[in-house]
């Protein structure tokens, strides 16, 4: 009786990681691979189990070195970098990636996990972006809240000082500075409401079609640039329905399109601007240390001139903005709506394209 005979269960829950993942022999002879290995190399199982391990891989001499020293307990786990070949052409395209041989409780069996270098970097630097977000919310909300009530102070000072000096004959040339107290009191007022509304505001839960907010945003933005800006669609419409706020996802899709329009001002004129809104599915992903079976993930892609390198790792902070007269809110308002829908915003930028990905799980 094989191994995949005796634990049925154990080789299902292999296909439940995102990782590459494959059962083999200390020779390398394949005995299993996950669905996510299958995926990536475009081979059914069938067709790998067949195979070696010696066959996936371009450095197969670390290859054979790590399974032999772990195979003969020389060490419990080996990890190497190489170059990874999908399909069985010769020429194939290859894929840098980290593998980990590991020992199994089966001494005739070793584990070879593969990860994706990019999908590393990547669960590293969502992390990062999570957890950096979660700590700039708390200063916002706590910032927010210690201004409010000072600013009501000044606010009302001035009111009753502009009210005392109406009939004094300094009043109308003293007029105009408490007119600007009370306007720059109201803008940070403003400000702050700005900074508070996404956790002042229940969330109106229900059935959310992501097609549906895309087409609303849509219409929206070509409103505002009916000329000059194209915005094309690339719909998954077999992704099903989920729970959410309508509202909430509308606006924090308007934001991102809004400042992607923006930032295309000199394409918009020439008359070659483009967005692309691309809904696909992703399967067993992880948000925020949360491993989820599915997920939506849209994309809202420009081919505009990309995110200034020295806030591309800021721009998600409150009051970072790329362009002169930005508040720098957008983004930290799309994102915490994401969050609060178990989901999260990325950013992939160069010059000539630049990619934000919503991440949101499905049921």
């Amino acid at each position: 009786m094989t191994a995949i005979d005796q634990d049925p269960e154990g080789m299902r829950a292999l296909d439940m990681l995102a990782t590459m993942v494959a059962l083999v022999h200390p020779d390398g002879a394949c005995v299993h691979v996950n669905a996510a290995f299958e995926t990536q190399m475009q081979l059914s199982r069938r067709v790998l189990a067949r195979g070696h391990a010696q066959d996936w891989l371009e450095d197969t001499t670390r290859l054979r070195e790590a399974m032999e020293g772990v195979s003969r307990n020389a060490y419990s786990s080996s990890r190497f970098e190489t170059q990874l070949r999908r399909g069985l052409r010769p020429h194939e395209e290859t894929l840098p990636v980290q593998v980990i041989v590991s020992q199994t409780d089966q001494p005739d069996l070793l584990l070879l996990e593969l990860i994706e270098n990019a999908q590393q970097s990547r669960q590293d630097r969502e992390e990062r972006t999570l957890d950096q977000v979660q700590a700039t919310k708390e200063l916002i909300r706590n910032l927010a809240h210690e201004i409010k009530n000072p600013l009501g102070g000044i606010r009302g000072a001035a009111q009753l000082l502009a009210l005392e000096l109406q009939p004094t004959a300094l009043g109308p040339e003293l007029a105009e500075y408490t007119d600007v107290i009370i306007h720059e009191a109201d803008r940070l007022q403003s400000l702050v409401d700005r900074l508070l509304a996404p956790h002042r505001r229940a969330q109106v839960v229900g059935d959310v079609n992501i097609h549906e907010v895309c087409e609303r945003v849509r219409s929206l933005i070509l409103v505002e640039y009916p000329k000059g800006l194209k915005v094309r669609r690339d719909y998954d419409t077999s992704l099903p329905d989920f729970r959410g706020d309508r509202e909430q996802l509308i606006q924090a899709v308007l934001n991102i399109v809004q400042n992607a329009a923006l930032a295309l001002a000199p394409r918009i004129a020439a008359g070659d601007a483009e967005i692309v809104l691309r809904t696909r599915v992703a399967r067993q992903v992880t948000i925020g240390k949360q491993r989820w079976r599915l997920a939506l993930e849209l994309h809202i892609e420009d081919n505009g001139p990309g995110v200034p390198p020295e806030i591309r790792d800021r721009i998600f902070y409150p009051l970072v903005s790329g362009r002169e007269g930005g508040s720098g809110l957008g983004l930290t308002l799309s994102q915490t709506i994401a969050q609060q829908h178990q989901g999260m915003i990325d950013c992939d930028s160069e010059p000539g394209r630049t990619d934000f990905r919503i991440t949101l799980p499905l049921p």
